[in-house]
């Protein structure tokens, strides 16, 4: 087989990529052509992102490409959900979008419910109820008379606006689009009731695209500016967790769970239909596009950002060396909700770690180790909370869990998540994200036909995968009965 390049363009929470794939004889090959950050700007009491170079870093990627002399068949784009961009008539964009750790969302369910109670929204939508989501930000806007929202003539996610620049293309995908909770979720399209709330239109958004259509090809400015072609961007999983399930190395008919481990944990299963019931109300689950026809019914969970801002507050150290104190630190000594309010955005996470801990009566942490330790193991005891709650709605029950995503290099939260839901963990690729959206690019270009094929050409890529079986079932017992003990919404 002649070797086929692909480019995935890849933006995390915290930092994007650029990454050129080949699919080949021996698998998927991924190398990071080009790393940069997703920048925060703080101003005027408001977190923005500075769209404009992330754009500018995008472009910078696919010039290293080009400089290769590698002309790839496609460019897909996947990024974090629910954060748009605003454009006005002229096209050009209006204000840097928002960041969705902004607190002006705080108590914006509340008045949106006020127009339209919880229940409705949630049996029309399937979304988990959270302050960030589009709807609550674009009620908000509304509410504090944004001049940049009232004068938008098209409002973009920001894998399609990244498209827009790329392209000149208005689209809004699927699986991005459905993070709003401005879809119905049975549907798959706009609900017009909700977009009335918010002084909104179909015609606010582009054209509805799914996983696996061309969107369009890039501009003769962008091919000027790279060096590259008139390559086309096909329309991938945008949402990066859609991506990433795309991307499970799971067999046919499996019963699996998944768990995309990154600054966000999401841990659901994937379904042929939504589960929109009044159980999956009262627990909170989301019901987000999937890739073949598939829901992906799953809780977002406060993951890695934990650790992430203690880093900003200590000394230089490895992930290694951090594991190695975790690993040195005393067990079950603290334990927190990683889902509790006081974690979303702190000005200092560790404070907010030890006063959880003082809140509850326990022993703040004192060291490196210890705030790791913490962490991890309230990680792996929140797993096993959501993953109870999802087998009360799965109708296939749960046999193994699929850790994809930078998580699944940390054998030391695997294996603590194995004991604590009692069930084998398998890893899947750290890079799990842009294989998908490189593997939907491949079904675009005819590689592969189904989402099977997608997951035998993983399986066939990663070779053999790490596998943790659950020990010590006793122990695990009881540090979840100590766990909810302390379990606060603090």
């Amino acid at each position: 087989m002649q070797a086929r390049h692909f480019t995935a363009v890849d933006l995390g929470a915290t930092s994007g990529r650029v990454i050129l794939a080949t699919i080949g004889e021996n698998g998927i090959g991924m190398e990071e052509v080009h790393r940069f950050a997703d920048p925060i700007v703080e101003t005027q009491g408001h977190f923005y992102w500075n769209f404009a170079a992330i754009y500018q870093s995008v472009l910078e990627g696919l010039a290293a490409i080009a400089a290769r002399g590698i002309r790839p068949e496609a460019i897909g784009i996947d990024s974090w959900g629910v954060d748009f961009v605003l454009f006005g008539r002229d096209g050009g964009m209006l204000r840097l979008p928002y960041c969705y750790r902004d607190p002006h969302t705080a108590h914006a369910p509340e008045r949106f419910f006020e127009r339209m109670p919880r229940e409705d929204l949630y049996k029309r939508t399937g979304i988990q109820i959270m302050p960030f989501n589009s709807v609550f930000q674009l009620d908000t806007l509304r509410r504090n008379g944004c001049s940049a929202l009232e004068a938008a003539e098209k409002i973009l996610f920001i894998p399609d606006a990244l498209a827009r620049l790329l392209t000149g293309e208005w689209v809004a995908e699927y699986t991005i689009a459905s993070t709003a909770q401005l879809l119905d979720a049975r549907t798959r399209d706009w609900d017009r009731d909700i977009l009335s709330l918010l002084g909104l239109t179909p015609a606010h958004f582009g054209r509805m695209v799914q996983p696996g259509e061309r969107i369009g090809t890039l501009s003769e400015e962008v091919q000027r500016q790279t060096g590259l072609g008139a390559v086309p961007v096909v329309a991938v999983a945008g949402h990066d967790t859609a991506s990433a399930v795309a991307a499970v190395p799971a067999a046919e008919d499996e019963a699996f769970a998944y768990l995309s481990s990154g600054t966000w944990s999401l841990m659901g299963i994937e379904a042929p239909a939504p589960i929109i019931i009044e159980e999956s109300l009262r627990l909170n689950f989301t019901n987000e596009g999937g890739i073949g026809g598939t829901v992906r019914v799953l809780k977002n969970i406060c993951g890695m950002w934990l650790l992430e801002r203690c880093r900003t507050e200590w000394p230089a150290m490895s992930h290694p060396e951090l594991i190695a104190a975790a690993e040195a630190a005393e067990p079950l000594r603290s334990l927190v909700n990683p889902d509790a309010p006081c974690f979303a955005n702190p000005r200092s996470m560790t404070e907010a770690i030890a006063g959880y801990c003082r809140a509850t009566g326990q022993p703040a942490p004192e060291s490196v180790g210890q705030y790791v330790r913490c962490i991890f193991e309230s990680l792996a005891l929140r797993y096993r909370q959501v993953a109870g709650m999802l087998r009360t709605l799965s109708p296939r029950g749960i046999d193994r869990l699929y850790v994809i995503g930078g998580g699944s290099r940390n054998d030391f939260l695997n294996r603590m998540t194995a004991c604590a839901l009692g069930i084998p963990v398998e890893t899947g690729s750290a890079e799990s994200t842009a294989l998908g959206n490189v593997l939907v690019q491949a079904q675009w270009a005819g590689l592969v036909d189904s989402t099977a094929a997608m997951r035998r050409m993983v399986r066939a890529s990663l070779g053999t995968t790490r596998r943790f079986e659950p020990t010590n079932k006793a122990h695990w017992q009881r540090a979840y009965e100590r766990y909810l003990g302390v379990y606060r919404e603090i």
